[in-house]
């Protein structure tokens, strides 16, 4: 009777097993890299390792990143890679678009994924890196990276007053190459203070200016808004023009602060930068003030406001939204839970789109940027259209060259 009950509680067991290996269970039996369970945070995981004495590794994924999956897929599940990492790292995965890590992807500055990110017990950063690696290359890069190479001294340097100005070169190779925008912002402008009407006539100042200037209210980015010339002079217009609207386009996304689940615009700084907008005399302002809001509405989930600025955007004979930038507006009404009064009106605001093209009164786009499209955007509008009719798309599933079919290309402009 013994020997039955124990094979009994061996069977289950088994039968159990699969369950708790599951990811994020922090159990592994393929030796594969352990990751803390899903929930950790930044802060448990800096108060394991500070017990274990081990750095952390911080895995910053999304749901939709392709790489992201194929690491997780082919690289950590390897038994070479949590035999150099589970040693050595308390390691975490963070969706950075989750209530928890939309925040903390904003104060660590996540702009591309995966990031890869390892810290002392601190919770201090040592260093960071970006996108897909294979085995190998992965743990050279982890072993690199491991090494502090004594930025939290040069962090200490800058904070304590030191401008010494080869030491904020130096600086700034480091925060550069650390991906640490804001900061080497700070450092880049300390380098410009005072050469703002003259920097252009520099080819490492410019470097430095079209490099690291993210902040539209750095006296060296308001100059050359106001006074283009020199620079255009020495780099030709487009790159100045790019440069602009670069900076102003992403500050726009800063005003809006997230946390626990929540979105919120930081009314202050919103009135800031309107101001600014005015002061330098941009064309477009009202570009980047609507946009603003639709992108707030859009994470509130309000999207009768969300329509309604889409409106305003159309209305104003001073913007012009393109066929692609229409089409990603639409993807708050794809899925099956879209309010069905709010989707037909996009879906009219998509149709009128197409009519004025089919008539001639705008013409259809067949590059975006420098890249061609696979066919022309009203074609891409009318399959979306019918994908929200439920209807599908008149396109074959795979052409002979090995394209992406029609329904997935039209998913691609969503995102």
């Amino acid at each position: 009777m013994k020997t039955l009950s124990k094979n009994i509680l061996l069977l289950s067991l088994l039968y159990l097993l699969p369950s708790l290996l599951r990811e994020g269970s922090g159990v592994s039996l393929a030796q594969g890299v352990v990751f803390e369970p899903e929930g950790t945070t930044l802060e448990q995981a800096s108060a394991k390792a500070k017990a274990e004495n081990k750095l952390i590794f911080l895995d910053c994924f999304t749901q939709w990143c392709g790489p992201c999956k194929k690491m997780s897929r082919e690289v950590f599940p390897q038994e070479k890679v949590g035999a150099a990492m589970n040693p050595k790292f308390v390691s975490l995965k963070i969706d950075m678009e989750s209530a928890y890590g939309a925040p903390l992807a904003k104060k660590l500055q996540i702009t591309a994924y995966p990031t890869f990110i390892i810290f002392n017990a601190d919770a201090q950063e040592i260093s960071r890196f970006l996108g897909y690696h294979a085995v190998d290359a992965f743990l050279e890069v982890i072993e690199e990276k491991s090494r502090d190479t004594g930025s939290s001294a040069l962090e200490t340097r800058w904070k304590a007053g030191d401008r010494d100005p080869q030491f904020l070169q130096q600086y700034l190779q480091t925060l550069t190459a650390a991906y640490k925008a804001n900061e080497a912002n700070d450092v880049a402008e300390a380098i410009l203070e005072g050469k703002e009407e003259t920097f252009a006539a520099d080819s490492t100042l410019r470097s430095i200016f079209f490099r690291n200037i993210t902040n539209p209210f750095a006296k060296s980015f308001i100059y050359t808004a106001k006074n283009p010339q020199a620079l255009t002079a020495a780099t030709g217009e487009m790159p100045v023009k790019m440069k602009i609207q670069n900076v102003l386009g992403n500050y726009q996304r800063q005003i809006i602060n997230e946390a626990d689940g929540t979105a919120t615009l930081d009314q202050a700084q919103y009135d800031k930068f309107s101001q600014l907008l005015d002061e330098l005399g941009v064309q477009n302002a009202d570009h980047y003030r609507l946009q603003t809001m639709i992108t707030l509405s859009e994470k509130q989930k309000n999207y009768a406001a969300y329509l309604d600025y889409i409106r305003q955007y159309l209305a104003n004979p001073n913007l012009d939204a393109d066929d692609m930038q229409l089409a990603r507006w639409t993807r708050p009404f794809q899925g099956p839970n879209a309010d069905p009064e709010l989707k037909q009106q996009m879906k009219a605001i998509l149709q009128q789109r197409l009519d004025d093209i089919r008539s001639g009164k705008r013409q259809a786009q067949n590059t975006v940027g420098n890249m061609r499209l696979s066919r022309p955007t009203d074609q891409l509008l009318e399959m979306i259209i019918n994908a929200m009719d439920g209807k599908m798309p008149n396109a074959p599933a795979q052409n002979p060259q090995g394209t992406k079919p029609a329904t997935t290309q039209a998913a691609t402009i969503l995102r």
